[in-house]
């Protein structure tokens, strides 16, 4: 089976790990701010805050912008649930806006439409506008930026998906179109720590507050004590973690690469079939590529096309349904809610296989598997 994603480990990934396993610093540590400024000084911006995880990293942007019950938050439904459920955890309630059809990302459009219907009382209970970088492709975020501005809210970027994308020559992750920006080093992603993820900031206030919030909001006053001033969470990364994701930042660049490169070989292969629908990357963009969507023309056949690659040993994957279609959503609020592009996302999506262990022969075979089924 062709796995759709596959971390990549090095011997000087697993030395960097056993040097930390044989020091005195397991966690804790100083691999930790090493690897904050390691991530800081390559997205160029000022503050990093490494968390245990993504879903850790969201819920605590969430807390530190201050959403409570009775905020609103204007998102995409094309996400991992982990994004709106932060949101839910906080008391916010996520109000889901359609996607484009090219991107797959936030339709920038569509959130104008969306603020400019609501009565008055309704729109000040908007705080915030949380776009994610589907797939690595940016959003629009300046367009966004100019709608947040207008009407005060702030901007969260979730750029799981992004780490070592572009958007008009400016690193993701550098907070110039955003308030802040959350990463994931799951190991399906551009690089990984095992588990983890990281906040991003240009905001001394957050940061400040993220460094407290993560660990109990605990400090240490002069005299050696804790003092608790937060309720804060163990939301820690391990030394370990930290040492693995600064060897990985030294090879983000051959990464992002190589997805890239994959991405040119399925264009090559399937750039004629007129049956699916190949993803786009807008000009000004660089996308990091974390995975690979192809839509079927024809949704019926959808399934059919998931089961015969399977089949054949070409691991597909699902990303993914809307998160408002999902039992627990359904359940609680939002029943019999619809959005047209995400459905027709919904059900014509297939993730290919994409990660850095790909080779042109392994694309060649997952282009000869569609062109045989629709043969």
């Amino acid at each position: 089976m062709i796995p759709y994603g596959k971390q990549f480990i090095d011997k000087k990934d697993i030395d960097g790990v056993v040097k930390v396993l044989k020091s005195d610093w397991l966690t804790q540590g100083p691999k930790i701010l090493e690897f904050e400024k390691t991530l800081a000084k390559y997205c160029g911006v000022k503050y990093a805050v490494a968390v245990n995880s993504g879903t850790a990293a969201l819920h605590l942007a969430y807390l530190v912008a201050g959403f409570k019950k009775g905020d609103e938050v204007i998102t995409t439904p094309n996400t991992f649930v982990a994004t709106t459920n932060m949101l839910l955890s906080v008391g916010a309630k996520p109000i889901f806006c359609d996607i484009r059809l090219d991107t797959y990302n936030i339709d920038e459009e569509e959130i104008k439409k969306l603020i400019s219907c609501l009565p008055a009382r309704k729109r000040k209970k908007l705080k915030a506008i949380v776009p994610l970088h589907f797939g690595g492709q940016p959003c629009e975020m300046n367009k966004i930026k100019k709608i947040a501005k207008k009407y005060k809210l702030l901007i969260i970027e979730d750029a799981c998906h992004a780490l070592g994308a572009e958007y008009r020559n400016n690193k993701i992750g550098n907070c110039k179109f955003s308030d802040m920006a959350i990463f994931s080093f799951h190991p399906v992603k551009s690089i990984t720590t095992g588990e983890g993820g990281a906040i991003l900031t240009n905001n001394k206030e957050y940061y400040e507050k993220l460094i407290s919030l993560r660990s109990h909001g605990i400090y240490k006053d002069t005299a050696g004590k804790n003092i608790m001033t937060d309720l804060g969470y163990n939301y820690r990364m391990t030394d370990i973690q930290a040492a693995l994701g600064i060897s990985q930042m030294k090879k983000l660049s051959k990464f992002i690469k190589k997805r890239r490169q994959v991405v040119r070989w399925y264009k090559q292969e399937l750039k004629d079939k007129k049956d699916i629908i190949l993803p786009l990357e807008f000009s000004g963009n660089r996308s990091s590529w974390h995975i690979y969507v192809i839509r079927v023309v024809k949704e019926k056949v959808r399934d059919k096309l998931m089961k015969y690659l399977k089949v054949n040993g070409v691991g597909v994957n699902f990303h993914y349904p809307a998160v408002y279609s999902h039992p627990y959503y359904q359940q609680n609020g939002y029943k019999n809610f619809k959005l047209v592009n995400a459905e027709k996302y919904q059900n014509s999506c297939i993730t290919l296989p994409l990660h850095t262990k790909l080779t042109k022969k392994n694309i060649k075979y997952i282009g000869d598997c569609i062109k045989s089924f629709y043969a």
